[in-house]
């Protein structure tokens, strides 16, 4: 499915959710969400892509997979975060939202320490 495609999606959706913006709000939320869902699922077809593609690189150049797989991980975290602080920005809940996007962060600096040690290595290395 294209970005023009998915586009109108979201629009309808906003516009379903607007006409219960002033009755029954709860059900524009309720919209948010299933259209938050069905389009994610869209874009975990765009990320077999980058999967593939990266796999490829993989096999042309000799990097370890270990870093590959940090890279996924942190590509997956960062998206994960994103769609579940923008859902609950949506409903309201900016408090939540900001503590998914500051766990998200931290997670990804938690994930990210083998390459930072790593390049401190190599820095080392080459100071010595």
């Amino acid at each position: 499915m294209n970005i023009i495609q998915i586009s109108v999606i979201g629009i309808v959706a906003v516009m379903l959710a607007l006409q219960f913006k002033n009755r029954n709000q709860e059900y524009g939320v309720y919209i948010s969400l299933v259209t938050a869902i069905i389009i994610f699922f869209f874009a975990i077809d765009q990320l077999d892509i980058i999967v593939e593609t990266i796999s490829r690189l993989y096999n042309n150049v000799s990097i370890s997979n270990i870093y590959i797989d940090i890279l996924l991980k942190i590509v997956g975290i960062a998206y994960i975060a994103e769609f579940g602080s923008q859902l609950c920005k949506d409903a309201g809940y900016s408090a939540i939202a900001s503590q998914i996007e500051i766990v998200g962060k931290l997670s990804i600096l938690v994930i990210s320490l083998p390459i930072l040690l790593s390049i401190i290595d190599t820095i080392s290395l080459f100071l010595t």
